[in-house]
């Protein structure tokens, strides 16, 4: 323990070891570059330590950008431990490992006015609470988060200068393949000798056969040897992303949805004119699409056999007497398998089975019990004020059974209500061999 003199050379009183607190951080970005970033600032920080005789209380590590104010938990917690007494001092490699950004920084710099903070130790410099290293302390922050923002801004440029040149940065869509002994970032593009033709066969389909995304499904697991590039089979979502990417005709927009568009340096697969019809077509389907009725219970369940979702078809049967009878049937979409045997359910007993599932469960878990008592709390009001029916001919009747109203809904409610009603076990109802069970 070091003493403190008086200007006559007297020992007065003792003053305590600060008590540090190693920090070290590496970035999330650049994970690879940064691997041994913590365990080599861990190591010299030590034997400076050693070679200072510096007591370090505690070590912490973190492995997040300081480029946002607020965001880092470790850090924050270091904060707090600083304002309540656990340290008074902090060692790290360099002030960029504590702050890139001007939140962060002066939090650091209030502790230091408020005298709860000792000193900041770094592998070259010392910060404490002096004017002048203070100011230093802040513009070595303030230089970090000017770096870091040019360097957002350098990669931005050089994004825009790869697009002008005709290259869409990251990964090509199947199809096309990188040139593998280009440098990094330099990387050209060229049609995938394997994969292009089926590419162009699948836009051709489409456009001169009004062939739909399931039958091209079909067609590319049971007719070909198309793969992705990890080897898998395509699945349907994957069919109309192809079908949907202006890539393939020689145009990208970057980023999506901002509106930027460039022309490729790359060599087309199909024309524009290919592309368009194809597109004219899919259109037209979905226009169809929308038009069909909507019913009351798809979008909530999923099928468990392959974990496909539940959709919906009706169908009509002309009677002897005349009249037609409508049928609603549920089954597989069979979008992650197409040989899916699931079967189909009338809705008929999917009401049924869905009823039962009520009696089961407690109205809080579907989070509708105090909409249902608003409801009935305005048909009381509603009796009252127009019907002229007093409130105490209510109180002598019995409560009205909210469970049993739940599966009055289910029944005759509108599909928004029946909707509504089954939203909070949206994912959990799960069909398997016509049965409808809530996992």
């Amino acid at each position: 323990m070091q003493l403190q003199q008086n200007q006559n050379n007297q020992t007065t009183q003792p003053i305590a070891p600060i008590q540090y607190c190693l920090y070290a951080r590496k970035s999330t970005e650049s994970d690879e570059l940064q691997a041994l970033s913590i365990d080599s600032q861990i190591k010299e920080m030590l034997e400076l330590a050693k070679a200072e005789n510096i007591e370090i209380k505690e070590i912490r590590r973190e492995s997040h950008s300081a480029k946002d104010s607020g965001q880092r938990p470790v850090f924050n917690q270091l904060l707090i431990d600083i304002r309540s007494g656990l340290f008074n001092g902090i060692l790290c490699w360099a002030p960029d490992r504590l702050s890139r950004n001007a939140g962060d920084l002066g939090g650091l710099v209030d502790l230091m006015d408020q005298k709860k903070l000792i000193e900041i130790r770094t592998h070259t410099q010392k910060f404490t609470n002096n004017p002048n290293e203070k100011f230093l302390l802040m513009i070595l922050g303030s230089q970090a988060k000017l770096e870091n923002d040019h360097k957002g801004e350098n990669v931005k440029r050089g994004l825009r200068a790869k697009c002008e040149q005709g290259w869409r940065p990251g990964a090509p869509p199947l199809g096309y393949i990188h040139d593998k002994y280009s440098d990094k970032g330099g990387k050209k593009v060229f049609t995938d000798p394997k994969r292009a033709p089926y590419i162009k066969k699948i836009f051709e389909k489409v456009a001169y056969e009004q062939w739909s995304g399931r039958q091209l499904l079909r067609w590319i697991i049971n007719e070909t040897d198309f793969k992705t590039k990890n080897n898998k089979n395509l699945t349907l979502s994957m069919v109309y992303r192809i079908l949907d990417d202006h890539y393939y005709y020689g145009q990208f927009e970057y980023p999506v949805r901002s509106g930027k568009w460039y022309a490729g340096g790359y060599e087309p697969i199909i024309t524009k004119e290919l592309f368009l019809k194809a597109r004219e077509h899919l259109d037209r389907d979905n226009i169809e699409r929308h038009e069909c009725k909507e019913f009351a219970f798809t979008k909530l369940m999923k099928c468990g056999h392959c974990g496909s979702g539940i959709t919906a078809d009706e169908k009509f049967k002309k009677l002897s007497d005349g009249s037609v009878k409508r049928y609603v049937y549920y089954g597989c979409t069979r979008s992650r398998n197409l040989n899916c045997k699931g079967g189909y359910l009338r809705e008929e007993e999917l009401v049924r089975q869905l009823s039962a599932i009520l009696d089961k469960i407690d109205l809080d878990e579907l989070g509708i019990q105090g909409q249902f008592k608003e409801e009935v709390e305005r048909y009381y009001k509603f009796s009252k004020g127009v019907l002229g029916i007093q409130l105490n001919q209510f109180e002598k009747q019995k409560e009205i059974d909210l469970r049993n109203y739940a599966k009055y809904i289910l029944k005759e409610g509108v599909i928004q209500e029946q909707r509504n009603l089954l939203s909070n076990l949206k994912s959990r109802l799960v069909m398997r061999d016509k049965t409808i069970k809530l996992e």
